[in-house]
């Protein structure tokens, strides 16, 4: 049995390597490290990998990308 859902409520999902922005959770399973760590990232480096709206983070994958693929540990 289907259930109805209206047209306007359908969320339409993106995959998250089709995303320009991450969510923190999306973000440590993207690159399997931990929050924290990421948040930490973060932290040291201001305005460069994401930004902070309120209490929300949202990290800018290709820059995350970009910064792991130039360093050699975390």
């Amino acid at each position: 049995m289907e259930v109805y859902v209206p047209e306007l409520q359908k969320e339409q999902l993106v995959p998250i390597k089709e995303k320009y922005m991450l969510t923190l959770k999306e973000s440590a399973a993207y690159f399997n490290i931990n929050e924290k760590r990421i948040r930490r990232l973060l932290d040291d480096h201001p305005g460069e990998l994401g930004l902070f709206n309120g209490t929300k983070v949202l990290i800018n994958r290709a820059k995350f990308e970009e910064f792991l693929d130039g360093t050699s540990a975390i």
